[in-house]
This record gives structure tokens, sequence and C-alpha cells, in this order.
């Protein structure tokens, strides 16, 4: 469990988030720098500008079941795709979860079977293309 700890805290570090091992799964959050509202009212809830990642189930080569979901303005999501294909990692769905919000917020998900620590560093370099 220590050696899963650690490897999830270098997984936060290289994604710059908060890591945290939830039923055996790291899961890793940091929140996006939007300011939306959701109608009419602004929100910086977690469940809005959220960009979310876990690994779980190393294998015997140090290989594990990797996910991401992020949310994104409507004129990032093209060059974010782009990026994460470059990348190897398959994109898996775009859609919206709110009605009436300003600016329109999108969600991606993108998941591969690969290092922790190397799916972090390929989704790193991909969000260097998003707004700030």
């Amino acid at each position: 469990m220590a050696r899963s700890k650690t490897l999830c805290d270098r997984f936060a570090k290289i994604l710059g988030g908060t890591g945290e091992i939830v039923n055996g799964v790291c899961v890793v959050t940091r929140l996006r720098n939007l300011s939306p509202t959701i109608l009419g009212r602004r929100t910086r809830s977690p469940l809005a500008i959220a960009a979310l990642f876990s690994f779980e189930g190393l294998d015997s080569r140090g290989r594990a079941l990797n996910l991401g979901e992020t949310v994104i303005l409507q004129r990032e999501i093209n060059p974010f795709i782009t990026e994460l294909r470059k990348r190897g990692l398959i994109v898996t769905a775009v859609h919206n979860h709110w009605l009436f919000d300003d600016p329109r917020l999108m969600y991606i998900h993108w998941e591969s079977v690969d290092r922790p620590l190397d799916f972090a560093r390929k989704v790193r370099e991909a969000f260097r293309v998003l707004e700030k």
C-alpha cells in the first residue's frame, strides 16, 4: 500500500493535482481556472470545473488502466483531442453536463493502459494547449 501511495503522489505531482487512494484506485483532482455561471450563478464547484485522473490495477509490467476527464471550453476541444491522440490516448466521449451555462462547458474523457507516470506525462503535455 505504501508503494501505491508513493506512486499516486508522484502521479498527482506530474498532473498538478491532489491525489488520494479510494477503493484501491489512485484518484487525482485538479481544478481548472474557469469562472463559469450556471443558471446565472457563478460556480466554483468541482462538479463544474474539475479535471480528474485515475489509475488502477498495475500488472507485472507496471501498466495500469488510466482514465481522465476534464471540463473543456468548446474552442479547446479539437486542439486537445489532437494532443491526446498524438500521444496514443483514446478519446472516449465529449459531452455537456449542464444547461444554461456560460461559457458553454463541455467534458471530455480519455483512457489508456500504460504506466501511470507515462500517462501522467502525456496528459500534462496535452494540457498545454488548454487556456489557463
